[in-house]
C-alpha cells in the first residue's frame, strides 16, 4: 500500500505551519508567504548528527572553557566578529548576488594557515581554482569540496577535521530527511540545524553564505537568524568600488562595527584608512558640501555630505537622499524653516553621502544642515572645516558620544576647525593645538559663524 505524502503550507518569512493556505500570516502577520511544501513528519525526528545526553549542572560547578579566538589575516573581519573567529561558531554572511561574498571567503580560505574546507554548491572545482589563480594566494591546508548533500558533506567534515568550514551557500543545500526540493524553508531550516549541531559538538568555526530578498533581508525563514551566533551584511553599491561589512547580530562582540573593503581585479583590499578616501580631493571650494566626523562601532570616520537645493521646477518640491534616512531630512528641514527662517517648503532638496555609504549616525545632522544651507545660499563651506553634534527639534545644537576621538581624527587628518556642542565642552580637553574646536548652542550661532 503506498504511502500517503503529507504536505504543510509554511510561511517563508517566519517558518509557521499551516494545514492550510493562509492569505495572512497568523504568526508574524506577511501577506502571501504560505508556500506549500512536502514533509515527512516521522523521518524528521532523526538526526544525521549523533547527540550526546546532557545532564543540568549547577552554575556554580560549571567551569570556564577559555577558547582562543581563531585571529584571521583579514583585520576587518577581525574587527567586525569581536576579536577574531569564535571556535564553535555559526556565522551567517548575507549579500546582493554579485557583492563580493564568495570572494571574500575564498580570500579568508586561502590566506590563512588554519585548516579549512570551502564547500561550494554553485560552482565547480576549476571554477573555484580560476578566481582562487587569480587572487594569486595559495593555502596548503585549503580543501575544495563541490557537494549539495548534506550527509556527504558531513561525512567529508568528520574526515578531514577542518577548523574552519565555509558553505556556499545554504540555499543549495539539501537532505532526505525533509522531502522538499532544495532552498525550501523546510531544507533551510535542517540544514541549519545540522550544522549547529556538528559546530558546537566539534568545535568548528561555520560560514554559511545566504541569498538575500529583493527588500536586502536574507532569504528564509526569519527564525534563521535566531538560530546562528553571528550575521554578517556585505553591502554596497554597485557602481562603486567600495564595500561594507556590517553586524546585525553577535553574541561574541559588538553589533556596531564596520569593515570597509575596495573591489579590485584581483579581489578584495582592506582600506586602513577610509576617511581619506571617502573625502573627495577638491582644487577649490564648492557650496553644498559639508564635511561629518562620524564614529561607526571604534572607528571613526570623516563623511562628506553633498546637497542641492533648488526651486521647484513643477510646483511639488521633492525630497530625496542616498545613504541617508529621508525622514531625519524632512525633519532638519522643518528646523531649519520654523526655527531659523529659512524658506526651503517650496525648494527641492537633494542629499547624497559621498562614496556610497549607509549612515545612521545622529551626529552628522549638523553636516547636513550646513550643506543644506550652504546650497541654499551658494556659499562655500570651508574646506578645512568639520561638524560632529545632533540637531533637536528646538534648533538647539546637542552633544555626541566620544567627541574627543571624532576631534583627534579630525585633527590627524588636517583640519582646522570642527564645529560641536557647547554641552560637550566638559568632555574635550585642552590638549587639541592642532585644531579649533568651536562650541555652539543653537543653529543660528553656526550660520552666524559660517557665513556671517
Amino acid at each position: 500500500m503506498a504511502t500517503k505524502v503529507k504536505k504543510s503550507f509554511i510561511c517563508q518569512n517566519c517558518g509557521n505551519h499551516s494545514p492550510k493556505w493562509e492569505g495572512k500570516c497568523i504568526s508574524c502577520g506577511e501577506w502571501n508567504t504560505y508556500v506549500e511544501e512536502v514533509i515527512d513528519k516521522q523521518q524528521s525526528k532523526r538526526s544525521l548528527t549523533p547527540q550526546k545526553k546532557n545532564h543540568p549542572n549547577l552554575i556554580t560547578e560549571v567551569k570556564n572553557q577559555q577558547l582562543e579566538r581563531y585571529k584571521v589575516r583579514d583585520q576587518e573581519l577581525n574587527r567586525v566578529l569581536g576579536g577574531g573567529i569564535v571556535p564553535g561558531s555559526l556565522i551567517l554572511f548575507g549579500g546582493e548576488p554579485g557583492i563580493g561574498k564568495s570572494t571574500l571567503m575564498l580570500q579568508l580560505a586561502i590566506k590563512d594557515t588554519y585548516k579549512i574546507l570551502y564547500v561550494s554548491g554553485e560552482e565547480s572545482d576549476q571554477q573555484i581554482k580560476m578566481r582562487a589563480d587569480r587572487i594569486a594566494i595559495s593555502n596548503d591546508n585549503c580543501f575544495l569540496l563541490t557537494e549539495t548533500f548534506l550527509p556527504n558533506i558531513l561525512h567529508h567534515i568528520g574526515k578531514i577535521e577542518p577548523q574552519i568550514v565555509i558553505i556556499d551557500s545554504i540555499q543549495t543545500l539539501y537532505t532526505s530527511i525533509i522531502e522538499s526540493s532544495a532552498g525550501s524553508i523546510s531544507q533551510i531550516r535542517e540544514c541549519t540545524s545540522e550544522l549547529i549541531k556538528l559546530a558546537k559538538a566539534n568545535h568548528i568555526s561555520i560560514f554559511i553564505i545566504g541569498h538575500i530578498t529583493k527588500d536586502g533581508n536574507i532569504a528564509g525563514p526569519k527564525v534563521l537568524e535566531h538560530m546562528v551566533d553571528t550575521v554578517l551584511h556585505f553591502e554596497g553599491d554597485r557602481n562603486h568600488v567600495y564595500r561594507l561589512l556590517r553586524t546585525t547580530k553577535n553574541r561574541f562582540g559588538s553589533t556596531n562595527e564596520l569593515g570597509i573593503y575596495e573591489m579590485l581585479s584581483n579581489g578584495l583590499r582592506i582600506v586602513d584608512n577610509p576617511s581619506d578616501i571617502l573625502i573627495t580631493d577638491r582644487e577649490e571650494d564648492f557650496s553644498g558640501i559639508a564635511i561629518a566626523a562620524s564614529i561607526e562601532g571604534m572607528r571613526p570616520l570623516m563623511i562628506e555630505i553633498q546637497a542641492l537645493v533648488s526651486s521647484a521646477a513643477y510646483g511639488t518640491p521633492q525630497r530625496s537622499t542616498t545613504g541617508y534616512d529621508t525622514k531625519r531630512l524632512n525633519m532638519i528641514l522643518a528646523v531649519l524653516e520654523k526655527k531659523c527662517g529659512f524658506k526651503l517648503g517650496l525648494k527641492d532638496v537633494f542629499l547624497n553621502v559621498a562614496g556610497g555609504l549607509k549612515v545612521d549616525d545622529p551626529s552628522i545632522d549638523l553636516s547636513v544642515a550646513c550643506a543644506i544651507l550652504s546650497s541654499n545660499e551658494d556659499i562655500s563651506i570651508d574646506s578645512k572645516t568639520c561638524f560632529a553634534a545632533e540637531i533637536g527639534l528646538s534648533g538647539e545644537i546637542r552633544s555626541v558620544n566620544r567627541v574627543e576621538q571624532r576631534i583627534s581624527e579630525a585633527a590627524k587628518l588636517g583640519f582646522k576647525n570642527i564645529i560641536v556642542s557647547k554641552y560637550n565642552e566638559k568632555n574635550i580637553s585642552s590638549l587639541t593645538p592642532d585644531i579649533n574646536v568651536v562650541a555652539v548652542k543653537k543653529i543660528e550661532e553656526v550660520f552666524e559663524y559660517l557665513f556671517g
